[in-house]
């Protein structure tokens, strides 16, 4: 039955069909095309030459003037009818182009994912390097000075006036961060920019004089009550037991901020007071509750307790502070001792309490070598939060009494005895429970639980094995074959 060719071109029912369906290959005259090379394609004897086919392909593909994504199909069926050899090796191909652009960008994801654990492999060796130089910068800057302390006393004791001293110092910290600052810092910010930024420590409005003088006036009386009494112990005690009792403060802040700001009860730092009160009885057991002794630790305990003070105080009104604005208030306190302290030194020498015969006659090198190495262990206090971990600075802290114990047994000035050391070891077992984290129950129970899985992993492959062995035996011997009589 013969059908009008429509406006449109289509012709035949096929092609009607075709169109209606939405063949991807479609175009008009489709089947007539399809009918055409039917009876062009000859047959021919296998190892015959065939060059009509060749040309009756050539003719077909030729009057195609449609665009690319339509020919491309018929392009592909007619090679595949042509040839199918040709159109599974080019199938191949496209597949296994599809599969190299699906596993580059996995390549790359896997490139980047080593990169990344080498970065911070990198970060961590780098954090343990500046810990381990922190660590003893930390702990020699303090036990130089304990021990400049106790050189100065030799010829020269005026314990406040060398507190008086050594704190107009402080106010080099904002210089040396801003020399820093400068040294390092890709943008460079002015000096008064700087100094406005770091100054919102105390507030939106910055550094004004009401809140110079509300909110440094009670941290620089402890700073300088903190400094004032370690020297005063250092008189009484060796360097050793100062150093140890010191390490209590770290029992007083958590007793403090328990009271205080209301901080997580934790049994393990409860204990770790306790270790260091036993202690601090045991250091004054030590030569009999001499009175001496009684009065030297007295000192040193109330060093610690105002140190700790000033720690939970400022954590309250303060709050945290970065590097900046902790060399911003540190350089404060040097200010307001220069300031509103100085006349306490010349009270003390005018009533002959602390006296000296002529300003050429003061130790400045013992001074200021005192004041430097102090100054340089405020520094690396704060410098250490920034470049490691906060927990090596306070083990650098504690290193200092086996540090001062090291010099006193060279200077034999001290005699340890079985009750000194004790106390020693209880103090400083006490400092290092305060540093557990708070989870540390919950980090403990999972490395536990993890070494048992691993234990248990290891049984039942120790287990598996010889069955496994004994299956592939038995597979093996039953795979023989036996010849049929």
């Amino acid at each position: 039955m013969d059908v009008k060719a429509a406006p449109n071109g289509v012709a035949t029912i096929e092609d009607r069909i075709l169109r209606i369906t939405g063949y991807y290959g479609y175009y008009p005259g489709y089947s007539s095309q399809k009918s055409t090379s039917r009876s062009s394609v000859t047959r021919c004897k296998p190892g015959a030459n065939c060059p009509s086919s060749h040309s009756s392909i050539s003719r077909q593909l030729s009057p195609l003037s449609v665009t690319e994504d339509s020919s491309a199909p018929i392009l592909e069926l007619q090679s595949r009818g042509s040839s199918g050899v040709c159109g599974h090796r080019a199938e191949r191909q496209n597949r296994s182009g599809d599969d190299g652009t699906q596993t580059h960008p996995e390549d790359s994801s896997q490139g980047n994912r080593i990169k990344a654990r080498c970065l911070s492999c990198t970060s961590l060796v780098l954090k343990a390097i500046w810990g381990l130089l922190i660590i003893l910068s930390v702990s020699s800057s303090w036990v130089g000075t304990t021990q400049i302390v106790k050189i100065t006393y030799k010829n020269f004791y005026c314990p406040f006036f060398m507190t008086w001293f050594s704190t107009n110092w402080n106010i080099m910290f904002f210089p040396v961060y801003y020399s820093g600052h400068l040294a390092t810092a890709q943008e460079k910010q002015s000096p008064m920019k700087k100094f406005r930024e770091c100054s919102r420590i105390f507030g939106e409005d910055g550094l004004t004089l009401k809140l110079f003088l509300k909110r440094t006036a009670p941290f620089s009386i402890l700073w300088t009550l903190t400094n004032y009494l370690y020297l005063l112990a250092l008189k009484k005690l060796t360097a050793t037991d100062v150093s140890a009792l010191f390490c209590c403060n770290k029992a007083f802040v958590f007793l403090l901020s328990w009271i205080v700001l209301k901080d997580r009860f934790m049994g393990v730092r409860i204990v770790a007071a306790i270790m260091a009160i036993t202690g601090i009885v045991m250091m004054a057991y030590a030569d009999n509750f001499h009175a001496d002794s009684i009065v030297g630790v007295a000192f040193a305990v109330g060093s610690a307790s105002t140190s700790a003070l000033y720690k939970v105080l400022f954590k309250m009104f303060l709050g945290s502070a970065n590097f900046g604005e902790a060399a911003h208030f540190v350089s404060t306190l040097g200010f307001f001792n220069l300031i509103f302290i100085s006349f306490t030194p010349v009270i003390l020498y005018l009533t002959k309490v602390e006296h000296w015969s002529s300003f050429a006659a003061l130790p400045w090198g013992c001074l200021c070598g005192m004041a430097g190495l102090w100054l340089a262990f405020n520094i690396l206090v704060n410098v250490g939060v920034v470049l490691t971990y906060p927990i090596l600075i306070s083990i650098g802290t504690v290193l200092s009494v086996p540090g001062n114990a090291a010099v006193d047994l060279l200077k034999q000035e001290v005699i340890f005895n079985v009750v000194r050391l004790a106390a020693t070891i209880v103090i400083c077992i006490g400092f290092l429970l305060m540093l557990l984290p708070e989870e540390w129950d919950e980090i403990t129970l999972r490395f536990i639980n993890s070494l048992k899985e691993k234990k248990s992993e290891e049984h039942v492959d120790d287990i598996t094995d010889p069955s496994v062995h004994l299956r592939s035996r038995n597979r093996a011997i039953g795979t023989v074959s036996i010849p049929l009589a």
